[in-house]
């Protein structure tokens, strides 16, 4: 069967995520529409496509113990001159998103991944890109706001072609657990 490239990640929903695609391409990155704009949990990374069902029962377990929590952009960042990539911040949402990153990595899981810098929330709108382009996209997106419910995550394959698709959804709390006696849950959603 070979091998696949896979990553996990939170979508950006509409409609920040088809603006950031096209302020992407915008600013030169010509990767921007084969990549759905996002917030990474799981870098690309190369596992047996044999391994497939192990690891969306994985992701579907980690879904299934997760809750929906806000997240907000809010500005720019960059990772230069380390990486050549810039950002809008992650600023609501961050903590829970490194947690599940860490439950999808887990070293007991089927891709227990270490990553090449410690993990840092962000979603990408410059990479490897002229650095005067680099630098438009952070002065551009520098007052950039968007905030939306995070409610899931998705696998995603690379295509021969480069392009990422969505493979599956893995929304939160796909198993109901029952409250514990005379708790009420009003639906409240943690800001962590």
């Amino acid at each position: 069967m070979g091998t696949v490239t896979i990553g996990v990640s939170i979508a950006v929903p509409e409609p920040h995520g088809s603006r950031l695609q096209q302020l992407r391409a915008g600013f030169g990155d010509a990767a921007a529409h084969g990549i759905p704009t996002h917030v990474t949990l799981l870098p690309p990374t190369e596992v047996d496509a044999a391994a497939l069902p192990t690891v969306e029962a994985h992701l579907a377990e980690v879904a299934a113990a997760g809750r929906p929590f806000p997240m907000r952009l809010s500005g720019t960042g960059t990772f230069r001159p380390l990486s050549p990539v810039v950002f809008v911040r992650v600023v609501e949402g961050g903590d829970a998103c490194t947690r599940l990153q860490q439950q999808v990595r887990d070293a007991s899981g089927p891709v227990p991944r270490e990553l090449q810098f410690p993990y840092h929330p962000h979603v990408t709108v410059a990479h490897g890109i002229e650095e005067a382009a680099m630098d438009r996209a952070f002065e551009e997106l520098a007052d950039y706001e968007a905030e939306w419910p995070c409610t899931g995550f998705a696998l995603y394959e690379q295509g021969a072609d480069g392009v990422w698709r969505k493979l599956r959804e893995f929304p939160f709390g796909s198993v109901v657990v029952p409250p514990q006696a005379g708790h009420v849950d009003r639906g409240s959603v943690s800001a962590h």
